[in-house]
């Protein structure tokens, strides 16, 4: 009986400090995670933030080049039909959607599908514009037409006004 008081004596204490330093050790270790792991999303922040804002700044510009206003400005040119002046519409429409397809990595699956939906009623508003034409019509009365569509209430506009506030909410 002794010897088990006696063993208990030094066998009590040393699994006390064990236990103690095994909490400590624990407790060090979780900590540490943390500080890494907080110190590798820092870092992970300084690379992908200044991305993530250029694609907010490349698709705001985006959707303002191929807002009526700025595309008839840009692609208007005296002496062209309306067919003509309709397919360079759709065509700068289309290379400056393919330019900034990239984009849609760094921004949210919402405000990508309005880019989308703007694009594509961009294309349908124009098309839809020219078809209510004469064969024969003048590039002025298409770009005319254009210009009288209701800009409150555009496509890109709708996506402009998303993007703008999506980008406030993550910087």
């Amino acid at each position: 009986m002794g010897d088990i008081f006696y063993i208990l004596r030094y066998t009590i204490p040393s699994i006390v400090v064990f236990l103690t330093a095994w909490f400590i050790l624990k407790e060090f270790f979780q900590q540490e995670n943390k500080r890494r792991h907080s110190e590798l999303m820092s870092d992970r922040m300084k690379v992908s933030l200044p991305l993530r804002l250029q694609a907010y700044e490349r698709l705001v510009l985006f959707l303002e080049r191929i807002s009526p206003n700025n595309l008839i400005v840009r692609v208007y040119k005296p002496g062209l039909t309306a067919g003509e002046l309709q397919k360079q519409l759709i065509k700068s429409i289309r290379d400056e959607y393919t330019h900034n397809l990239s984009q849609q990595l760094y921004i949210s699956p919402q405000a990508w599908e309005l880019i989308n939906r703007s694009y594509e009623e961009c294309i349908g508003q124009i098309n839809s514009l020219a078809s209510d034409l004469k064969e024969d019509a003048s590039a002025t009365e298409l770009s005319q037409r254009i210009l009288e569509t209701d800009l409150e209430n555009s496509p890109t506009r709708k996506a402009l006004d998303y993007l703008k506030s999506e980008a406030r909410r993550s910087f």
